[in-house]
C-alpha cells in the first residue's frame, strides 16, 4: 500500500509508450504528424501540456529513445520529446532506462517478440522504480503496452485510469513476464488470463496472461477515444474486438466505470500558423486563401489548375480493412465523369496497401490531371488540408478519427461513413438551421459514399456567400469544440472522480 503524502494536490502520472509499438497495419507511419498518430501519442504530449496549463500536478513517463531524442534521426519521436519539454520541467518527464531502447533509430518494430520485450522493459522500469520515485495518487495507462501496471496499481493502492486507444493486444506467460524482469506474484490475481487460473504455480508456464484484457480489467477506471465507439463494442457490432475484451469492457461499462473522451486535432494543425500552406488564414479571411493553396497544392501534383475546381482530399492511411478505400475505388470513375463538367479531383496523399489500386485506375481510365495519389508527406498533407473542399473518411468502424476534426480547423467538409468517432465528430449539414459541420452517411456501401460526395457536391455548388458563411461558422465551432484543453477538462473530470476529491484549484 502506498504512503500517504501529504501534498494538498493530487498527483498525475501519465505512462504512455508513445506510439512505438503499434502492430504493422494499426498505425500509419506516413500520417503522423509531429509524432501524433492518430490516437495514443494524443493522450501524451499535448493532453499534458494541457494539464499542466490547466494546474494539474502532472508528470509523464516515456520510454528514453536515446538515438532517437538526441540525435535527430528520428525526428518524429525527437519532436514529441520537444512538445514535452516545452511544456513541462524536466522534473516532471520520466525517461524509463534500457539497452532496448536506446539505439532505436525506428518508430515501428514489425516483430512481435520486439514489441513484447520493450513493453516488458518499459513496464518493468514504470512498475519498479518510476512509480516509486513519483509517488503518484493516480496513474494514467495507454493501450497494452501498459496493460500489466493497472494491475500493480491495484496493489499498490493507486487508482488507475486506463485509455484503449486501439483493439490489439498480446498475451504471454507470467514466466516470460517475470524473466524481463517485472515480479508479477504480488498482483498476478488482478491479471486476465486465457482460462481462469486454479493458481499462481499452475498457471505460471502454461496460462497466457492477455495484456489489454489484463489493463481494462484491473483499471478502476476505462475509456475509449470515442463515446459511440465504446457503445459500439459494448453492443457487440465489431467482429474484430475479441470476446474477451468485448465482456471486460462491457462490465466496465455498466458498471459505470468507462467512458470515451474524443481526442483532438495536433495544435499545430491550424491554418493560421501553418508553415506549410502558400497563404496562412482564418475563418474570415479563407475564401481567397483556399484558392491560393489550391493552386499550389494543384501545380505540386500535377492536377489541373483551376482555383474553381470541387477538391475531395483522402487523408488516412490506404487500410482496405478499415478505412474503406474499396468504397473510393468501386465510384472513382463514376464520381469523375459525373462531375467532369465541374471538374471535379481527388487527391490522395496517404501510404497503404491499397495505394495501387488507385494508381492503376488513374492510369487505366488517364485521371493524371483529374486524380493524384501521393505518397505522404507531411507538408504536402497540411497544404491538401488547406486546399481541399472536402475530405473522404468512409471508415469501416474508426475508434476516434484526428482528419475529419483536423480538415474543420481547413475549411475543408468531412464526409464520413456514420461510423464511431466519426459519429461524435461530424453532423450532416443544414443550411436551413445553420448547423452541422460535413456529410455523413449511413449505409457502409459504394452508393452510400457516392450520396455522401453528391450532398458535398449540392453544397459546393451553392451561391458563394451561402458557402462562405457555413464555412466560417464551422471553423470556428471546431476551434472551440476539438481542441485538447477540452479534452483535458473531460480528463480532469474522470481523475476527480476517481480521487473524490478536486485535480485543481477552482
Amino acid at each position: 500500500m502506498r504512503k500517504k503524502t501529504g501534498r494538498s494536490k493530487p498527483r498525475i502520472l501519465v505512462v504512455t509508450p508513445e506510439i512505438t509499438y503499434l502492430p504493422e497495419g494499426m498505425g500509419n507511419m506516413g500520417n503522423i504528424m509531429r509524432a501524433k498518430a492518430g490516437g495514443l501519442a494524443d493522450v501524451s504530449a499535448s493532453l499534458v501540456g494541457a494539464l499542466f496549463r490547466q494546474g494539474a500536478d502532472v508528470h509523464v513517463a516515456l520510454p528514453h529513445y536515446r538515438r532517437m531524442f538526441h540525435i535527430d534521426v528520428g525526428k518524429l519521436i525527437s519532436d514529441e520529446l520537444r512538445v514535452y519539454m516545452n511544456h513541462l520541467h524536466n522534473s516532471r518527464i520520466h525517461l524509463a532506462e534500457d539497452r532496448i531502447f536506446y539505439y532505436r533509430d525506428a518508430v515501428y518494430s514489425n516483430y512481435s517478440d520486439d514489441s513484447f520485450r520493450q513493453a516488458m522493459a518499459f513496464q518493468r522500469e514504470v512498475i519498479n522504480n518510476i512509480i516509486p520515485v513519483v509517488e503518484p495518487d493516480l496513474i494514467h495507462c495507454n493501450d497494452w503496452m501498459t496493460g500489466l501496471i493497472p494491475a500493480a496499481a491495484r496493489r499498490m493502492g493507486i487508482p488507475c485510469l486506463f485509455t484503449v486507444h486501439n483493439i490489439h493486444t498480446q498475451k504471454a506467460t507470467l514466466d516470460a513476464i517475470e524473466d524481463r524482469g517485472i515480479d508479477a506474484a504480488p498482483f498476478w490475481q488482478n491479471l486476465y488470463f486465457e482460462r481462469p487460473p486454479y493458481n499462481y504455480e499452475e498457471s505460471r508456464s502454461t496460462n497466457l496472461v492477455d495484456q489489454l484484457a489484463s489493463g481494462i480489467f484491473a483499471a478502476h477506471f476505462i475509456n475509449t477515444v470515442s463515446p459511440t465507439f465504446l457503445r459500439e463494442v459494448v453492443d457487440g457490432q465489431h467482429s474484430f474486438v475479441p470476446a474477451n475484451i468485448r465482456q471486460e469492457m462491457a462490465n466496465k461499462y455498466h458498471s459505470g466505470c468507462a467512458t470515451g473522451i474524443l481526442n483532438s486535432p495536433d495544435e499545430d494543425c491550424n491554418p493560421e500558423i501553418d508553415q506549410y500552406l502558400e497563404i496562412k488564414y482564418n475563418a474570415d479571411t479563407h475564401v481567397h486563401a483556399k484558392q491560393v493553396n489550391k493552386i499550389a497544392f494543384q501545380a505540386r501534383t500535377g492536377l489541373k489548375v483551376d482555383q474553381n475546381a470541387p477538391l475531395f482530399f483522402w487523408p488516412s492511411r490506404l487500410d482496405p480493412v478499415q478505412k474503406g478505400c474499396s468504397l473510393l475505388s468501386d465510384i472513382m470513375y463514376n464520381v469523375v465523369h459525373k462531375y467532369w463538367d465541374a471538374g471535379l479531383q481527388i487527391a490522395i496523399v496517404a501510404n497503404g496497401s491499397f495505394q495501387k489500386v488507385f494508381r492503376d485506375i488513374v492510369a487505366f481510365h488517364d485521371f493524371y490531371e483529374r486524380v493524384t495519389v501521393c505518397d505522404f508527406d507531411e507538408g504536402l498533407s497540411h497544404l491538401a488540408f488547406a486546399a481541399s473542399d472536402f475530405i473522404l473518411m468512409p471508415s469501416l468502424f474508426e475508434p476516434c478519427g484526428l482528419p475529419q476534426m483536423t480538415s474543420q480547423y481547413y475549411g475543408s467538409l468531412p464526409v464520413v461513413h456514420d461510423t464511431g468517432g466519426l459519429h461524435d465528430t461530424v453532423e450532416h449539414l443544414n443550411l436551413i438551421d445553420h448547423t452541422g459541420n460535413g456529410f455523413r452517411f449511413e449505409n457502409y456501401d459504394d452508393g452510400g459514399l457516392m450520396w455522401g460526395m453528391d450532398e458535398a457536391m449540392r453544397f459546393f455548388r451553392q451561391p458563394e456567400n451561402v458557402k462562405e458563411k457555413e464555412i466560417s461558422r464551422v471553423m470556428r465551432e471546431a476551434k472551440q469544440r476539438f481542441n485538447h484543453d477540452v479534452t483535458a477538462q473531460a480528463y480532469i473530470k474522470i481523475y476527480e472522480t476517481m480521487l473524490s476529491r478536486p485535480l485543481v484549484q477552482h
